[in-house]
């Protein structure tokens, strides 16, 4: 990767940082999901509305680093509007892509993609991936 890309993707992340998308609770939400990285001590609570089998409403309350709060601001962007199955394939993309496996890149995943170098980094792939762990374990309840 380019220097000129990690410094927009560096970017990206802090964007998402500083000025989180969907940040907070929502009063409405049909379920609601807590985990956390005892590993670092991030934390993340989610919060859905789900109406039709269609993520309706997204928000996410917690504490953590750049990666961790960055990437659950993205994952709130990326799956409202979306049907709950397509949310929890975006996450399989996502996690595929955070390991640095191969992955579906026949999907567009903005600003996700700018945690793609985190896969060079083993030991914050649980920090880029907690929001959307959160996120399958609340959706996948959701249905039962």
């Amino acid at each position: 990767m380019s220097s000129n890309l990690d410094a927009l993707y560096r970017q990206v992340i802090m964007d998402h940082y500083k000025k989180p998308r969907n940040r907070g609770l929502l009063e409405d939400g049909s379920h609601t999901i807590n985990m956390n990285n005892p590993t670092c001590g991030d934390r993340i609570q989610l919060t859905f509305k789900v109406e039709d089998g269609i993520v309706k409403d997204v928000r996410f309350e917690g504490e953590g680093c750049s990666i961790s709060m960055s990437s659950a601001s993205m994952m709130t962007q990326a799956i409202k509007g979306k049907r709950v199955e397509e949310a929890i394939r975006l996450s399989k993309i996502f996690s595929d892509m955070i390991q640095g496996k191969d992955y579906d890149d026949d999907i567009d995943l903005g600003d996700i993609e700018a945690l793609q170098g985190v896969s060079k980094f083993p030991a914050r792939i649980k920090c880029a991936t907690l929001a959307w762990k959160a996120m399958e374990k609340g959706l996948t309840e959701e249905e039962q």
